[in-house]
């Protein structure tokens, strides 16, 4: 609900202030969007209809991009998400209200997928039959990072929530990290999400609407630049655990959403918002083949994240 979201920016807002006058990133500007006060004071107005309005400062000579432009780019973006996390890592998760339960507990995907794929009618194609047998081999794995969570090797953190390249604001003229936006999404959860969703985004050039599926791809040099500034950002917190779980995140969260575009085919279109029927199909085979190229790239990709500072 608005009101939670609004909670939850207001407890964010506070902490990040006082942590910036301890931690402030050295050789940049850095700036977190703050919500505007009303003339009563207020950070939102509800209209006479009802309505939900906030009003949200904006970064100055600041962009943001769709997709990463390079390895430089793609360190920025590290930065900006492992900053993110230093600036956070010392609230405690249960102060946040969970504004998104469920969102990233693969498991609660999977189940959901096997009810609608029990509830019938299946489409009948070959992109649906290799869909299903795709999942199916993968079904082990879904359990990774809530089973690390449930017997304690992986902790309650606060995480953003949707670390896309778009939402990490470059400096117009340093070409550097000074902000992550788009904070409705913040709640508790395992920052590892956080982590594999932003190689997801920032590791595959032809990006979640790829034409030609062959063009997908799990890029290693843009996975080891992303890397390299998060864990330079976050390296006062981050435990040796905490790294032997990346690789295992960056494939779970490709397999996910390809579980979640394909559930949504299923249902008819139901969540993401589609230009015809088969847009989610496409969408769950971009991601699928995603996940089998992090699969197949295992070895280098570990490498990367033992090797990487």
């Amino acid at each position: 609900m608005p009101e939670w979201i609004m909670q939850n920016l207001r407890v964010l807002s506070a902490h990040v202030s006082q942590r910036l006058t301890r931690t402030p990133p050295l050789g940049r500007r850095w700036e977190m969007v703050r919500c505007l006060p009303t003339e009563d004071l207020k950070d939102y107005w509800i209209d006479p209809e009802g309505r939900f309005w906030r009003a949200m400062s904006f970064i100055e000579d600041a962009q943001s991009f769709e997709s990463v432009a390079g390895p430089e780019h793609a360190t920025e973006v590290g930065f900006a998400v492992g900053f993110f996390h230093t600036l956070v890592s010392d609230l405690p998760p249960r102060t946040l209200k969970d504004t998104l339960e469920g969102f990233h507990v693969t498991p609660l995907y999977l189940r959901r997928y096997q009810a609608v794929l029990d509830a019938g009618p299946v489409p009948a194609s070959s992109d649906t039959a290799w869909c299903i047998d795709f999942i199916e081999k993968r079904k082990a794995l879904v359990h990774v990072l809530e089973d690390a969570k449930a017997d304690g090797r992986l902790p309650l953190r606060i995480i953003h929530g949707d670390p896309k390249v778009s939402n990490v604001m470059i400096d117009k003229a340093t070409k550097l990290a000074v902000s992550i936006v788009d904070l409705d999404t913040v709640k508790p959860g395992l920052i590892h999400y956080d982590i594999g969703d932003a190689l997801r985004s920032c590791c595959n050039p032809p990006g979640e609407e790829a034409v030609n599926l062959d063009d997908v791809r799990f890029e290693p040099d843009l996975c080891q630049a992303l890397l390299r500034g998060y864990f330079a950002a976050a390296k006062d917190f981050l435990t040796g655990t905490d790294r032997e779980f990346v690789y295992d995140s960056v494939r779970l969260i490709a397999f996910e959403l390809g579980l979640r575009f394909f559930t949504d085919f299923l249902e008819g279109d139901v969540y993401f918002s589609v230009n015809d029927r088969t847009q989610n199909l496409r969408r769950a085979l971009v991601q699928f083949r995603l996940t089998e190229s992090i699969e197949s790239q295992a070895a280098v990709l570990q490498t990367i994240i033992k090797e990487t500072k």
